[in-house]
């Protein structure tokens, strides 16, 4: 952002003839000196005084170190769950989950299902993520494990402290930036300078609303844990319960052998039984044709 040189002298101007005003009323006004002056001289002259400013300043810059100390320590957790479960009632289990979730402050973020089935058999599996107040994590986790049997269960915490700390201060740099900007744009005269300005000032205030939206972003998973549930109903029995063929007992196979050569052969039958009028009807006509022409050969 450049600002023309007139602009310039303009306020420096204004800035020394303001210094001056304040200058001259502090001299000119001697009643008030002297009541300064006076009311200098005795704090410099009364001890006591002068102690009691002292330890308040010192208890001031003490609050100022227990304040900076207690914000070092509080640190800005982000905590995800991830939570694998076997349940008998894959919709019982979604409603006990919903339930608590809300008792507890938090909602249901995202619901997946999906039902599976053979033949007559079927059973529903899905995924709910559920979001809960930080503090109430604990609680939330206990709730869902008692649902059925865990399979797997893990947490993880990110530490975003340092990112939280770093937007906090890169904002309050931008909206003082953004002040002076919005003085100089009252300030400014010419158009070249208005539309400096104002450019200036849209890329700052774009900047901000960029970060607040991180800032907000980052502070909304902190505040609100993560727990996403994979839940899934059992197999029926019998699906995927097939043996391997060596694990067969002798005699079973057996049967099983002499049950196939059966069906073998009754698809055999079944086919001739199908083909045969194919092989009357155009197989005949070409066993006579063969027959007639190997005779004339012979001959």
């Amino acid at each position: 952002m450049r600002i023309s040189s007139r602009t310039v002298a303009t306020l420096a101007v204004a800035l020394l003839l303001v210094t001056a005003g304040c200058a001259g009323s502090g001299n000119g006004g001697s009643e008030d000196g002297g009541y300064f002056a006076g009311q200098s001289t005795d704090l410099s002259t009364n001890g006591g005084s002068g102690g009691s400013a002292t330890d308040a300043a010192a208890e001031g810059e003490t609050a100022n170190v227990d304040s900076s100390a207690q914000f070092s320590q509080r640190r800005e957790l982000i905590r995800i769950g991830e939570l694998r479960m076997q349940v008998d009632d894959f919709e019982r289990a979604r409603d006990n989950l919903t339930e608590a979730v809300e008792a507890r402050g938090g909602y249901v973020s995202d619901t997946s299902v999906s039902n599976r089935g053979e033949g007559n058999e079927t059973w529903s599996q899905g995924r709910i993520v559920l979001r809960v107040p930080q503090e109430n994590y604990t609680s939330m986790l206990d709730a869902a494990k008692s649902e059925g049997e865990v399979q797997f269960e893990e947490t993880k915490t990110e530490d975003v402290t340092d990112q939280i700390v770093d937007l906090e201060a890169r904002l309050e740099n931008l909206r003082a930036e953004r002040d002076r900007l919005r003085e100089l744009y009252q300030q400014a005269n010419e158009t070249r300078d208005v539309l400096a300005v104002q450019r200036e000032l849209s890329d700052v205030q774009s900047e901000i609303e960029r970060l607040e939206g991180r800032l907000q972003s980052l502070e909304q998973r902190v505040a609100y844990s993560t727990l996403t549930i994979s839940v899934e109903e059992p197999r029926p029995e019998g699906l995927y319960d097939r043996a391997e063929w060596y694990d067969t007992g002798v005699l079973a196979a057996f049967l099983e052998s002499v049950s196939g050569v059966g069906v073998t052969l009754r698809a055999l039958v079944v086919g001739l039984a199908y083909a045969a009028p194919y092989l009357v009807v155009f197989g005949l006509p070409v066993v006579g044709a063969a027959v007639l022409l190997h005779r004339r050969v012979r001959g």
